[in-house]
């Protein structure tokens, strides 16, 4: 099968089927895309949260494509493989006046500039304190163009994909997309190194190089909205959740994050700004409970390892793991592994 490119300029920042694709392929073909990041360059490594001010916001969330697909028709469904996922080695994350859950509350700019460990495979978020967030890259936007007449923003998302920003779309993921123009006309971009579920003001936005492969499927007339197959680990984490409870369910989303903050601070000694940013890199919102009218339970979860000191690891042993702190080894020292009764157990190798 062939390997076909779009280039970094190649992108638009609109959904509209009247868009010329950049690129035609086969049904089953590969296709590498260099897309930017979410603010289309207006950010760098140097950018301080002056930059964050003067953002041009009619030229944020560009997409790259379009690309049409040979046989894709209205009713069909595309098949969307993400096969692979390189990031730059920086990223931001922003607090951007007047955007975001709790923008009410924040409503100074500030920016975090990340180094991203790529071969690490994290970026430190407090080195001082031990705090990192492992990278788990994404493309934030991907869909295909809208039966319907005109330009519709790339900032919601909609039943044809478009801004998902569902973390569950990494490599190896394969979503589904409702076709409703001739040659489906796929875009993707908005890179995310790492984000918790809710992305409650910004990832950790950085520009990527994707591969996927897009597949015509005459089989799936039921695919009506984005539906997508991932994995997950089955390593139990250990996590520190908040909740918030009201009738209304954005009251509720926002409490639970506000109370977040709120331990973020007493506990860690975190400021307000840095725990926000926390909770939308590295918290999961969930909505816990629904049944019983008329309130919502809906939780902010942080896992609690993103707080071990840096000289703290965690070890995997088949299905198990443990939690490993480092100090100097003595080459004769005996090893012996937690008792399989403590799973978690704490294993400390001192010289």
């Amino acid at each position: 099968m062939s390997i076909h490119s779009v280039k970094r300029h190649q992108n638009h920042l609109a959904w509209d089927k009247s868009i010329q694709p950049v690129v035609y392929v086969q049904s089953g073909e590969t296709i590498t895309f260099d897309c930017l990041d979410a603010s289309n360059g207006q950010i760098t490594p140097t950018s301080t949260a002056l930059t964050i001010s003067s953002l041009v916001f009619s030229q944020l969330d560009q997409v790259s494509g379009p690309v049409h697909i040979e046989g894709a028709l209205p009713g069909d469904t595309l098949q969307v493989d993400v096969l692979k996922i390189e990031t730059a080695n920086w990223g931001w994350t922003g607090i951007i006046p007047g955007f975001g859950l709790l923008h009410d509350e924040f409503s100074e700019p500030a920016l975090k500039i990340w180094e991203l460990d790529t071969n690490g495979g994290f970026a430190w978020f407090d080195r001082e304190k031990g705090i990192k967030i492992p990278l788990r890259p994404f493309p934030g936007e991907m869909g295909v163009a809208p039966g319907k007449d005109g330009a519709f923003s790339t900032i919601p998302p909609y039943n044809t994909g478009g801004n998902l920003d569902t973390k569950y779309l990494r490599a190896g993921s394969t979503l589904y997309l409702p076709i409703e123009a001739e040659g489906g006309l796929f875009s993707i971009g908005d890179g995310h190194a790492a984000q918790g579920d809710g992305e409650v003001c910004t990832a950790i936005e950085t520009p990527i190089q994707v591969t996927v492969r897009l597949t015509v499927r005459k089989d799936k007339p039921y695919t009506k909205t984005p539906h997508y197959t991932t994995t997950e680990s089955a390593i139990q984490e250990e996590y520190y959740c908040t909740t918030g409870i009201d009738a209304n369910i954005e009251t509720a989303t926002k409490a639970a994050v506000r109370y977040m903050i709120d331990y973020l601070v007493a506990e860690h000694q975190l400021d307000r700004t840095e725990a926000y940013m926390l909770c939308s890199v590295a918290g999961d919102l969930k909505l816990h409970e629904v049944v019983d009218m008329p309130n919502y339970v809906v939780g902010m979860m942080l896992p609690k390892k993103e707080f071990l000191p840096s000289d703290v690891i965690e070890v995997h042993v088949g299905n198990q793991s443990f939690i490993v702190t480092q100090f100097r080894i003595k080459a004769d020292l005996p090893l012996q592994a937690p008792s399989p009764s403590k799973p978690n157990g704490l294993v400390m190798l001192i010289a």
